[in-house]
């Protein structure tokens, strides 16, 4: 069943099931009571990441006390997407757009690597985690991608399983069209890995040249800001390899 755009979406912590009331959190008070001005008998849908989408009703025990009691499952909760996007963190602003693309675009896995031209840094797993609900919550997606801590490039591929295949975004490729090289891949199990706006150093391009479960792909004759790439990337790997074909 496809997402219903028109209700006001939320996601929640606590577990969901029919005829049970979970409490919003003070800034999802604010945000129905003061924000959005909802009143005794509002409806809104719910999502845990775990139990599905449930439409809920809204009542006002007190002044400063929202519940939201389930009343109906409209979704049923989906596997976790199975591609894994592996990124070298960028500037703020950027990092925020590049996050919430890749959960629009199907990751199931959001992994930081930092390499040696990598200009931005996590300071916060809890708000990159919190960016991550957020999108969930604006695109309709029921299952939230896993953020894991950040590692170091050359960490991540000595410790790398090599059934999953990493697919990363060579500027320095000789070739143009990704698709004949996407289309000999025979792994089920994909990860993209796009490097920082500086690139990958000459180090690193042959650490993945030379790792077996590494394969590099163009995106073309231009050269793409990291996180139009990283859209360009999942695009082009859906569309082939993943939940699009």
């Amino acid at each position: 069943m496809r997402a219903n755009f028109r209700m006001q979406r939320l996601f929640v912590s606590q577990p969901l099931k029919s005829g049970e009331a979970v409490e919003a959190t003070s800034d999802q008070y604010n945000y129905l009571a003061n924000v959005l001005r909802m009143t005794d008998g509002a409806e809104i849908l719910v999502f845990n990441g775990r139990d599905g989408e449930w439409r809920t009703t809204l009542s006002f025990p007190t002044r400063k006390k929202i519940l939201l009691t389930a009343t109906e499952q409209t979704r049923a909760q989906p596997q976790t997407p199975d591609l894994h996007y592996l990124f070298a963190p960028l500037k703020t602003g950027r990092m925020d757009y590049l996050v919430q693309k890749a959960v629009e675009m199907g990751a199931g896995v959001l992994q930081p690597v930092m390499t040696q031209h990598v200009q931005g840094k996590i300071t916060s797993l809890d708000k990159l985690r919190a960016n991550v609900t957020e999108a969930a919550e604006q695109c309709g997606i029921l299952a939230i991608p896993q953020v894991l801590e950040p590692i170091k490039l050359r960490d991540l591929l000595d410790s790398w399983d090599a059934s999953r295949r990493i697919i990363y975004c060579d500027e320095g490729d000789e070739g143009q069209n990704p698709l004949p090289i996407l289309s000999r891949i025979e792994e089920k199990q994909i990860a993209l890995l796009v490097g920082p706006e500086g690139g990958f150093s000459d180090e690193e391009r042959q650490l993945l040249r030379d790792h077996a479960a590494v394969t590099p792909i163009p995106l073309g004759p231009r050269i793409l800001r990291a996180d139009t790439a990283a859209v360009a990337a999942l695009a082009v790997i859906q569309a082939t390899l993943g939940d699009w074909n």
